[in-house]
């Protein structure tokens, strides 16, 4: 007898989730729900650049509660979502902290300052009974002292741009990734380019990642490729899935193949 193919599957990630960003936001998830049961990741900041404690915005919290209860899910991002170490000393350094990004939270952290700012986060989530299983760095850009510090933590995986890592061990897993930089209307052409590009490479792949930033949602050409982007791969028949449903299911699948 010969098994079905498994299907492949379509991860939609919110970054950068905070009481200030769910302006933008909003529109677009709403525009998702109206589509039928798609899942999203939602990466929450607990105190976006020291400004937006989740523990002063109630009605915020009860719309991340909400969407736990729905079968989202709530990963924790950073704590401060800003880069506060001391300036950069070498040139990739300055490149990474002030060309790529400026909140690079987890690049430079030792040990036992990302154990602070992980335990703290882990803290928020059980305090809101929010379920959480995923670290992601903002930036996806993550210090030795990091990776460290989430072998000693009860988080089930982390993640860069084209990957998912399974931990404590940090055993990696394909998952790429489509993500915008969408900040001048150069770098979205741009984008759309990279991204037309690596989806036409990427058709076959078992998992499509769709990583959107709140400042996607703030230009019409952006917001509506990602929109139009999720209904077409959703139309090929890509199964939606959140980080943690699919990465339980592949392990799970790769178990039974062991």
């Amino acid at each position: 007898m010969v098994e079905p193919m498994n299907p492949t599957s379509l991860l939609l990630v919110l970054h950068d989730v905070a009481p200030p960003t769910w302006a933008d936001y909003q529109p677009f998830v709403e525009a998702v729900d109206a589509l039928g049961n798609v899942p999203m990741t939602w990466l929450v900041v607990p105190d976006f650049h020291k400004h937006n404690d989740l523990g002063d915005h109630p009605a915020f919290r009860r719309l991340l509660t909400s969407r736990a209860a729905r079968g989202d899910e709530l990963a924790l991002h950073g704590y401060f979502h800003c880069d506060e170490s001391p300036p950069p000393s070498t040139p990739r350094d300055w490149f990474m902290r002030r060309i790529y990004t400026h909140e690079g939270e987890f690049y430079e952290l030792s040990r036992d300052a990302a154990l602070t700012r992980l335990r703290a986060g882990i803290d928020v989530f059980q305090r809101y009974h929010w379920p959480l299983q995923g670290f992601v760095a903002p930036a996806w850009l993550m210090s030795e002292g990091t990776r460290q510090a989430l072998r000693e933590l009860p988080l089930s995986y982390t993640s860069d741009p084209q990957h998912l890592y399974r931990l404590p061990d940090f055993t990696p897993v394909d998952a790429p990734g489509l993500v915008w930089s969408a900040r001048s209307a150069w770098r979205r052409g741009v984008s759309k380019l990279v991204s037309d590009q690596r989806e036409q490479r990427w058709r076959q792949a078992p998992v499509i990642r769709l990583g959107l930033h709140p400042v996607d949602m703030r230009h019409e050409f952006s917001r509506n490729y990602w929109f139009h982007t999720l209904k077409r791969l959703l139309a090929e028949g890509r199964v939606p899935m959140t980080k943690a449903q699919w990465l339980a299911q592949h392990c799970n699948r790769i178990g039974h193949a062991a």
